[in-house]
């Protein structure tokens, strides 16, 4: 694992942070996670991306990035994940007698009355909150900083200490985030100008975050629609050897994951069931100097059976 200076680390990680701020607005504008309509178009690493423009959603999402900076620039950090949930507070029939799959204020008379031959089967629905897609970014290989940089995020020689703090405005936080893309076209002169370029080629840093993004994009473009309702988190999976120092406690910007999205450790040696997925498709890595992580994403078997009865559902439509 390379080692960095703290300017450099310090810059690498704000690029990072900027990619993974990027890659979530994307991923949740092609999945559909919210409609079309609350998206802007715009520009970053001389590619169209997408921002949610809720305010309240560039705000969590900006917490959320910098919450994972932190963990990442003290080393315990092997795995970034944007998962998406179906519907919290609603589960989704998996029967074609269904004649909607739009969510209702209240069950349908079909589904909370079944006939005597439906009731003879069990009832096929994804529960609530399930697990429909993780789409993963392996960090487990990413540069490690200076020895001398304390892991307090508030001390003057922490990589985190010169990023601005989350912002009191929610309306701050969409200006933020429309700052940080308009800055990507001129990063890479004031890099050049202050980094070792022989060290860290940030064109070609540039070019890796553009592909990333473009693989994403189409990944994610190429997959059946998500249920209606559906909601995302942020989760990070630690190393094994910082396992029982969870970043769990007061003020609480994190909670453990449930059992099932649990990863193998040294005290469980099975992963939880939402784990890898029915099916995993890789979308790139990511190798630019010290920098390199792989891309993924996998989608859960309750994924795999709404798929087959949205293809069904098509078919007989």
């Amino acid at each position: 694992m390379a080692s960095l200076s703290l300017d450099q680390s310090h810059t690498l990680l704000n690029s990072f942070n900027s990619f993974l701020t990027v890659a979530i607005h994307n991923i949740l504008y092609y999945r559909a996670v919210y409609p079309p309509q609350t998206f802007l178009s715009t520009r970053a690493y001389n590619l169209p991306v997408h921002q949610n423009r809720h305010p309240r959603v560039c705000t969590w999402i900006r917490d959320a990035v910098d919450a994972v900076a932190v963990q990442l620039a003290g080393g315990t950090v092997s795995r970034i994940a944007i998962v998406i949930h179906s519907p919290l507070h609603q589960s989704i029939p998996l029967t074609s007698r269904s004649p909607s799959l739009s969510p209702s204020p209240s069950p349908s008379p079909l589904l909370s009355s079944p006939t005597p031959s439906s009731s003879r089967e069990p009832k096929k629905e994804i529960q609530p909150g399930t697990v429909l897609e993780r789409w993963l970014i392996d960090v487990s290989s990413f540069p490690s900083w200076p020895d001398k940089s304390p892991s307090n995020p508030n001390h003057p020689h922490h990589p985190l200490s010169r990023l601005q703090p989350p912002a009191a405005s929610r309306a701050k936080a969409m200006r933020d985030h429309g700052k940080m893309l308009a800055r990507e076209s001129r990063d890479e002169e004031s890099r050049d100008r202050n980094l070792d370029t022989d060290e860290i080629a940030w064109a070609d840093v540039d070019e890796q975050f553009r592909g990333a993004l473009r693989r994403m994009a189409h990944a994610a473009e190429g997959m059946v629609s998500l249920p209606e309702g559906c909601s995302f988190t942020l989760a990070v999976e630690l190393r094994d050897e910082v396992e029982g120092a969870a970043p769990i406690g007061h003020p609480q910007a994190w909670i453990p994951s449930e059992p099932k999205l649990q990863p193998r450790s040294k005290s469980k040696s099975v992963p939880g069931e939402d784990i890898g997925g029915s099916r995993t498709t890789p979308i790139r890595s990511v190798e630019a100097g010290p920098l390199f992580f792989e891309c993924w994403v996998e989608e859960s078997k309750a994924k795999e059976a709404w798929k087959s009865f949205h293809s069904e559902t098509k078919e007989t439509g």
